[in-house]
């Protein structure tokens, strides 16, 4: 967990590599469950025999927004700013996932602070966020994250 003191703080870390969280792990609970909320229920992510037989990753692989949905989890596990009241997710700039992800993988996010812009009220920051699966020699998802942060 890093922790920052202040949003003035965080302005000194642009352009590094600010925290790495703690892996999670992506059960076929978890990746049904999305399924069930998202509506999103192709076979490839829900079916494990199908997908041992017929798909090119030789079991069911998680939702690409399931790995995305994780970020600010993610983020919140491993970056905690002391002088924030509250913070909003304002949206992404740039998402791609470049390998997939076989249920029963762990995952953890890399985040890189890209930039932080004072806003009434905090301060605006664009994140790089790399997601690894532990063993894979590709990121998972690689987003530009942009959040809020409030005083």
């Amino acid at each position: 967990m890093r922790e920052i003191a202040s949003l003035a703080d965080l302005k000194e870390l642009v352009g590094q590599e600010v925290a790495v969280s703690d892996w999670v792990e992506i059960s076929q609970e978890r990746v049904n469950l999305f399924a069930d909320a998202t509506g999103d229920r192709q076979w490839i992510h829900i079916d494990a025999e199908r997908s041992r037989k017929e798909s090119p990753f030789g079991g069911t692989v998680a939702h690409g927004f399931l790995t995305l949905s994780l970020l600010p989890m993610l983020m919140e596990r491993a970056i905690v700013m002391s002088d924030v009241r509250m913070g909003v997710n304002y949206g992404l700039n740039k998402v791609r996932f470049p390998s997939p992800v076989p249920v029963g993988s762990r995952l953890r996010g890399r985040m890189t602070l890209l930039s932080v812009e004072d806003i009434p009220g905090g301060a605006q920051m664009i994140w790089q966020v790399t997601m690894e699966r532990e063993g894979g020699d590709k990121p998972v998802c690689v987003a530009e994250s942009i959040s809020r942060r409030y005083t």
